[in-house]
């Protein structure tokens, strides 16, 4: 959150372009917090059930400890789907076209970020300098460039105000320059050149590469193909191995996570509604922490990427059924 609000304040990133990112942020915002919505949302109803002694009162009526999860597994089915969408569709989808949009909006919209009381090198052979200022306006005071990109014709360019010019359509970014003087220093020094001006924009390439070409995910053979590549660096394709298999592995823990609120939300009913909700906690840090292992374990090639995705699934399962079975004898 911290890297969008610079794109808003010290950037020059539109509002409107900061709420389409964010919008493309929330399919893979979704896929990583809905499991922990879901197994919040079950411990706290089946707490308060058993905190109230609903649950003892539905088995004295004769009803099986199994019907009672009949609601919990449509809950946690209908979000198991919409992670499954989310995950499939959605979230590659966004990650794909927020790049695009990202450095679109970087391309369209970014203005030249100078910090003042240092040497600012934009570009090779160019130095730009300002002072320290109060930024209280959107004109700044005082700024000196020195334009060596050209050994030829050297110039030196001073102005008492400017102003950051947003990119054009040839793919430029510049700096509008008022009340200044242009100083060319020719080879000849008996030679000297000055232009003063009122108003100057002083224009250069864009540092940024062109992003109106649509990025592309690579494919899971295209990933098994650099694998076989010689000296190059695994570590990054492994990761993104073990996000494939995460497209599935996430999706079903939400539903386990779903299943597991149940016995927990029943056994924390001594340690009160704040207690279910610290358990659910406590699960969620340990389960998160399991991928992270799994990735590590990954990458470190301990074991293949299937393994390291759907290794916390696997844990969280065999205590689920140890639970349930142990909560159903109760």
């Amino acid at each position: 959150m911290l890297r969008l609000v610079d794109l808003v304040i010290s950037r020059g990133i539109s509002l409107g372009s900061l709420g389409h990112i964010i919008m493309h942020l929330l399919p893979s915002f979704l896929v990583l917090t809905l499991p922990i919505a879901c197994l919040i949302a079950t411990i706290s109803a089946f707490n308060r059930m058993s905190f109230d002694n609903e649950v003892i009162a539905l088995r004295a009526a004769g009803v099986g400890f199994w019907r009672i999860n009949i609601p919990v597994v449509v809950f946690a089915g209908a979000v198991f789907a919409l992670t499954m969408i989310l995950s499939q569709w959605g979230q590659p989808w966004a990650n794909v076209s927020l790049k695009t949009l990202a450095m679109s909006v970087i391309e369209d919209e970014m203005t030249l970020g100078v910090d003042s009381g240092v040497f600012n090198e934009p570009l090779p052979g160019l130095m730009i300098y300002v002072p320290n200022r109060r930024e209280d306006s959107d004109q700044k005071k005082g700024v000196f460039i020195s334009d060596q990109r050209d050994p030829e014709q050297p110039l030196i360019i001073v102005a008492q105000q400017f102003k950051m010019l947003k990119q054009n359509e040839k793919r430029q970014i510049g700096i509008r320059l008022i009340d200044g003087a242009i100083h060319q220093i020719p080879k000849e020094t008996s030679a000297f050149h000055r232009v003063t001006f009122q108003t100057y924009d002083f224009w250069m390439p864009s540092p940024f590469k062109s992003a109106k070409v649509r990025a592309k995910r690579p494919t899971y053979e295209e990933l098994l193909a650099r694998l076989e590549v010689p000296g190059v660096k695994k570590s990054s394709t492994l990761r993104r191995l073990v996000e494939y298999h995460k497209d599935t592995a996430f999706p079903v823990s939400t539903f386990v996570l779903g299943l597991l609120g149940v016995p927990l939300g029943i056994v924390s009913k001594r340690s009160g509604r704040a207690g279910g909700f610290a358990i659910g906690v406590l699960v969620i840090i340990g389960f998160y922490m399991l991928n992270i292992l799994g990735e590590f374990l990954v990458t470190k090639g301990n074991v293949a990427p299937i393994v390291g995705a759907w290794l916390p699934n696997v844990l969280l399962g065999m205590i689920t059924a140890w639970m349930f079975h142990k909560t159903q004898k109760q």
